[in-house]
């Protein structure tokens, strides 16, 4: 039974099995969590809180089952349609800042009629945005100090895309322009045009800064944060909260289901999802999720130096450093080591949109290690063989 178990796991689900192995074990610690972390919800609106049960775990089997068809496409094609859903991505940013729906005191939604369930563009956007960078400059890596026909159009979008974030999920907008700095790094861009996506990205974050809806929510929030360190009683409702989640964890934690600080946090179930952990598993259970991010960011990096295509590579590390950054930024929130964000805990939070798109981008990583025979070039060799031979 056991051998016929493990043929069609390997049949069926194929890439880099260490990443199957930790999304697998992040979903199971997600549905435990989040089932402990909605029992106020469920009060709040009077529903049975195996509801929140029920239709989580559907979306994580949504996820899951969206991360299996992608690592079944050949990760080549995700460059040809990356330029599609970047187009489609700009009318939909902008449709979501002047008609999107607000939840949980953010407008950052477009309700998609008839289901009448809500989308997050700037999910999509990401996506879309990450593919098409690895993908222009796996193809202008030949002519890569040509600032206007390789650089320029590569400014151009991340300024766009990442400003348009920006007017209403300033902290996704942020994470978004990392990530393009470490892909352009990867891929060999000199450090004086990396200075000017920094200017490009400065002025479209002031911009969006100003024009945008959360400008004042963002400058409370940091100005709350630094008046913290200094004076621990300025704590806000959120973090004052978290931090007595944690206290209550200590070691051992308190017990699955056992949290108190579920009745008081704000969304404990998503933002805040990651002190509900450490309060009913305690600290080493916090340190066993920070370690499977930090695994899974390695198998996904390994792509950087292993994969056979620059593309592959780069959209590799793009991916996995979007995903585990997330990740870092939600728990370092968690524990005080930054201002409060609207960023979930990527694979465990409860959510749809970002449960999805998490799902097909960890999918686009399975396909790029399976086509990958994990003894090739790095990205930096064969483009460094290339140029050679040119």
């Amino acid at each position: 039974m056991l051998e016929k178990l493990k043929i069609s796991f390997k049949q069926n689900l194929k890439g880099d099995p260490v990443i199957w192995i930790l999304v697998l074990l992040l979903s199971f610690i997600s549905i435990l969590v989040v089932y402990s972390a909605t029992g106020t919800l469920a009060y709040k609106y009077m529903k049975n809180p195996e509801n929140y049960l029920i239709n989580h775990t559907l979306l994580l089997f949504l996820g899951l089952g969206a991360m299996w068809l992608t690592h079944n496409v050949n990760f080549k094609y995700f460059s040809r349609i990356s330029r599609i859903l970047l187009l489609l991505s700009v009318p939909l940013l902008m449709y979501t800042f002047l008609k999107g729906a607000t939840l949980n005191e953010a407008s950052r939604w477009i309700i998609i009629p008839i289901i009448n369930k809500s989308f997050q563009p700037s999910d999509l956007a990401s996506l879309a945005l990450i593919t098409s960078l690895a993908s222009m400059l796996s193809k202008r890596q030949q002519n890569i100090q040509d600032f206007k026909s390789a650089l320029i159009p590569m400014l151009i979008w991340c300024g766009v895309i990442c400003g348009l974030i920006a007017l209403t999920n300033l902290s996704s907008a942020l994470l978004l322009f990392l990530t393009c700095m470490l892909i352009m790094f990867i891929g060999r861009v000199p450090v004086k045009y990396l200075a000017m996506l920094v200017l490009v990205g400065a002025l479209a974050g002031v911009t969006a800064l100003q024009l945008g809806v959360r400008k004042g929510t963002a400058i409370s929030r940091w100005e709350n944060f630094k008046e913290s360190l200094s004076d621990p009683t300025q704590l806000g409702f959120q973090a004052f909260n978290s931090r007595i989640a944690i206290a209550n964890g200590k070691i051992f934690g308190k017990g699955p289901g056992q949290s108190i600080q579920r009745n008081m946090l704000p969304h404990p179930y998503s933002d805040f999802v990651f002190a509900i952990i450490i309060e009913e598993y305690g600290m080493l259970g916090g340190i066993v999720v920070v370690g499977l991010y930090l695994i899974l960011l390695y198998r996904g990096m390994r792509a950087v130096y292993q994969s056979e295509q620059p593309f592959g590579g780069l959209l590799s590390a793009g991916l996995s450093f979007a995903i585990v950054f997330q990740a870092l930024v939600n728990m370092g929130v968690v524990v005080g080591l930054g201002p409060v964000t609207g960023l979930p805990l990527p694979l465990v939070s409860m959510g749809g949109t970002s449960i999805l798109f998490t799902g097909i981008a960890l999918g686009m990583i399975q396909s790029i290690t399976r086509a990958d025979s994990y003894g090739g070039q790095s990205v930096q060799s064969k483009v460094t063989t290339k140029t050679a031979t040119a």
